[in-house]
């Protein structure tokens, strides 16, 4: 059983965005003589080709260069030739991405989106600096520290505002209905996000959202759908809303799947160049109990294994969240609603070079519960709802995994070839009247609230539950026709499934 925690906490799926894998680390010694590729011949030639460069660079460069930047720039760069989520991690980059898979960070609590070239407030987040200073949704931040915000990247822009405890950022924000700007002083805290929420809709009827997959976020589910079920005990229809959850860690993603699955059954799986790589993960607290103790889903009531569900994605779905659709769609367990999601299906493997840095490296590629390889392809909902009854908002615009440079191919589905979906992508970007139509309607309109009371797709899924007709997105010719809705009752077998028998 070590030698299968020590395997889950290798293998982390990689989020958007620069957000985290795994923190459980290995070091890349390691990797013995015995280990796959150690034996293999260095490229002698080249490697004296790429000392004779950085000789050059010290000795007739401009001006002289720190030989750890250099360094750093070289390894950085070789590892991000590779696939867009294969990376370097500095000290920093370290030190934030351990934050964020923690579910922690020291900056005012806000979270953000760039629009016209400014950083505009999605929401501020409750009891935290900048709730209690009296920012909300909406408001545009034109400032940070009297420095312009324009010209600055979205990451630019927050890692202004984060900084040391107690340590206060200068903002000056825009307002809708207000003449002129207003400047703010908002001191720094650790801020701490929960990654669940949820509520109860209308009686009988209960919304539970996982925003990422945190180290936390199986205690916090558990906690939540507690609360929920002492509120309403007859709940008829639950909706997991994984919409714009980047992904996280493995583990959290295993354990969000098997509190709706029956016991022992597949989640996912892995499959890649090491050993370590060709994995089969279970629903059993093995696979998704990080700490010692009890089981944290025996708390779970167990009518949660039968309630019908309905689970919403969108674009920015990716990663471990694909995972949980995938399964939860694989057994039929749920209906999955909403939008194609974003298409990550490979897994990063986090090697620690010192006590500071990292690579996070792809390793394996991973696939559903039926041998689905998502990768560059992503989740075809069953019921394919827009964003709002106008569209599907800022889901045409967004990039996807098949979009990026370098993405993995995905080799498990010859028939429709990552290459045929970044043409059709590259295709959508390139009609600039209609993105800028978009952008203008949301401009126009308030900023999304999931789980509020505009929340257009949640409010099909309620449809869907009461039996009452679901406004369907407008038909895509390039997809096949979706799989009829079924309730979880109406089908109870399981997939033929892929891997090894189960122990």
């Amino acid at each position: 059983m070590g030698n299968k925690l020590k395997s889950i906490g290798l293998i982390g799926i990689g989020m958007v965005a620069g957000a985290a894998a795994t923190v459980q680390l290995s070091a890349l010694a390691q990797q013995g003589a015995g280990a796959p590729g150690a034996a293999a011949p260095l490229p002698l030639d080249e490697l004296r080709q790429l000392a004779d460069v950085y000789g050059l660079i010290k000795s007739d460069y401009v001006e002289k260069v720190d030989d750890k930047k250099l360094l750093s720039e070289a390894i950085a760069g070789m590892v991000s030739s590779l696939d867009p989520h294969s990376v370097y991690l500095d000290q920093k980059d370290f030190a934030e991405m351990r934050e964020s898979v923690q579910g922690k960070f020291v900056g005012v609590g806000v979270e953000v989106a760039m629009e016209d070239g400014y950083v505009k407030i999605v929401s501020p987040i409750e009891d935290t600096p900048a709730y209690r200073a009296g920012i909300k949704a909406g408001d545009l931040i034109t400032r940070i520290d009297n420095v312009p915000v324009k010209g600055l990247s979205l990451d630019e822009a927050i890692k202004r505002m984060r900084g040391e405890p107690h340590s206060k950022v200068l903002l000056t924000i825009a307002r809708r209905g207000a003449d002129v700007p207003w400047v703010v002083p908002v001191a720094r805290e650790e801020i701490r996000v929960a990654s669940v929420k949820g509520k109860i809709i209308e009686p009988g009827y209960a919304w539970l959202r996982v925003s990422q997959f945190q180290e936390e976020t199986l205690d916090e589910m558990v906690a939540k759908i507690q609360e929920l079920y002492g509120k309403n005990p007859d709940i008829k229809g639950l909706v997991l809303d994984l919409r714009n959850d980047p992904g996280g860690l493995l583990p959290s993603a295993i354990g969000v799947s098997a509190a709706f699955l029956p016991q022992n059954e597949v989640i996912v799986s892995t499959k890649g160049q090491l050993p370590d790589s060709n994995a089969t993960f279970y629903g059993r607290r093995e696979f998704y109990a990080t700490r010692a103790g009890a089981d944290p889903l025996a708390r779970l009531p167990a009518a949660l294994k039968k309630v019908p569900m309905v689970v919403l994605v969108n674009t920015g779905s990716a990663s471990a969240s694909e995972i949980v659709a995938g399964a939860l769609q694989d057994y039929k367990r749920a209906i999955v609603m909403g939008s194609q999601t974003f298409g990550k299906g490979s897994v990063q493997t986090l090697r620690q070079l010192s006590a500071d840095t990292a690579v996070k490296l792809t390793t394996a590629r991973y696939y559903t519960p039926k041998g689905r390889s998502i990768q560059a392809l992503g989740i075809v909902p069953d019921l394919k709802v827009d964003e709002t009854l106008q569209g599907d908002g800022l889901n045409a615009l967004r990039v996807r995994e098949a979009d990026l440079d370098r993405h993995l191919d995905n080799e498990a589905d010859k028939s429709a070839p990552s290459a045929k979906v970044a043409a059709k992508n590259a295709e959508r970007r390139d009609e600039l009247e209609e993105e800028q139509r978009a952008l203008a309607m949301l401009k126009d309109s308030p900023p999304l609230e999931f789980g509020g009371k505009d929340d257009f797709q949640l409010a099909q899924a309620i449809n869907h539950f009461k039996g009452l007709p679901v406004h369907l997105a407008k038909a895509d010719p390039d997809q096949d026709k979706p799989a009829p809705a079924r309730l979880p009752g109406e089908e109870q077998k399981p997939p033929e499934l892929k891997g090894p028998p189960k122990k």
